[in-house]
């Protein structure tokens, strides 16, 4: 003979599993939609930040071609030193394991050229009201 109660455990079972599916599909589409969003604002964090050194090192070797002599060897060194790291960001690969060690390498040349330079600049990223910017 068959138990009655045998059908409500299926019936549970079978509506665990459908509940289960629906909901990983349903945090594939939402952890999709929601990894673009964070992709996209810290990709722009970080094209901005190094949008910033390379304006400071545009401006810095325009005044090297207009007088030489405007900047130690050191400083002149260093300011070539910052434009290779530049270069060597893989901006088409974000994933790459030097990201990091390269933008940490150019904050520090950074801050070393500038306190060498006697110059106060400080990259503090995008006004406070902009960071609320949605994509």
């Amino acid at each position: 003979m068959d138990d009655p109660f045998d059908s409500s455990v299926n019936l549970e079972e079978a509506h665990l599993k459908e509940g289960y599916d629906e909901g990983y599909k349903d945090g594939l589409v939402g952890g999709r939609d929601e990894g673009k969003q964070v992709g996209l604002k810290v990709g722009f964090e970080v094209g901005e930040e190094l949008g910033f050194y390379s304006g400071c090192i545009h401006i810095w070797t325009s005044a090297i071609q207009i007088d030489p002599t405007c900047f130690s060897s050191r400083a002149k060194t260093a300011i070539a030193q910052m434009q290779d790291l530049i270069n060597k960001y893989p901006l088409m690969d974000p994933e790459d394991l030097q990201v990091q060690e390269i933008m940490d390498a150019l904050r520090l040349k950074f801050k070393m050229l500038c306190s060498s330079l006697h110059v106060k600049l400080q990259y503090n990223g995008y006004p406070a009201e902009a960071n609320d910017i949605q994509f």
